[in-house]
């Protein structure tokens, strides 16, 4: 059993808001739709899979106006899909394979924080070893970045090209590729959110196929 805990910081009134807003949350809920939980707990078939940043704004449901049960969430700092990211695959992995999505879609937001450190030069600790993954986008780009000179702009193009590059990441995953081979619909999407107006851009790097991969990354 856990020793009381008096100080403020860890046992204070925001601890005790957040459990409030519960209560108030299914007293709201409750008032509008008596049977709302009872329907939600009968079981999932959301038709998207949102992969997004970690970034506390940019919560998928909210800025789609979309209802719990409709999106499926992964969120890891800046929105990566790494290979080797075994808690991202098996999330793709069920959405894709069990869930039966029909659409993935990228999500990044334009001022991350993820990515702005990922161009910076700092040591950050063990997250470097995350940012290096940025790091090798930028790389592929680094004749158009090097030329835009104001830092917060530069950060934003490498926002995009960094939801660009993790679409196409997607792509190459056995997952998706079995999907399409199977005739399994699954459209593959990036996105890029801003925090200063609310609106979603639509990166135009949509994927329905293997169609226009390179053939190294093609599986038989």
């Amino acid at each position: 059993m856990c020793a009381k805990i008096e100080d403020d910081t860890l046992n204070g009134e925001l601890y005790k808001n957040l459990l409030k807003g519960n209560r108030q949350f299914v007293q709201d809920t409750l008032k509008l739709d008596p049977h709302y939980f009872e329907n939600l707990a009968k079981g999932q078939s959301p038709p998207v899979l949102w992969i997004g940043c970690a970034d506390s704004r940019v919560p998928a449901n909210q800025i789609t106006n979309t209802a719990p049960g409709e999106i499926f969430v992964h969120r890891n700092i800046a929105n990566m899909v790494i290979h080797s990211d075994m808690n991202m695959l098996s999330v793709l992995d069920y959405a894709v394979n069990v869930l039966k999505v029909k659409q993935v879609i990228v999500t990044g937001h334009y001022g991350c924080g993820g990515v702005m450190a990922a161009i910076s030069n700092e040591q950050f600790g063990l997250i470097d070893n995350w940012l290096r993954h940025i790091k090798d986008v930028y790389r592929l780009h680094a004749d158009e970045l090097d030329k835009i000179t104001d830092i917060d702009e530069r950060c934003d193009r490498l926002v995009e090209y960094n939801v660009i590059e993790n679409v196409y990441n997607l792509c190459k995953t056995s997952i998706v590729q079995n999907a399409w081979h199977s005739g399994q619909p699954l459209g593959v999407h990036g996105w890029v959110y801003s925090l200063k107006t609310g609106i979603i851009t639509d990166l135009k790097v949509s994927a329905y196929d293997d169609a226009n991969m390179d053939n190294v990354f093609k599986f038989k």
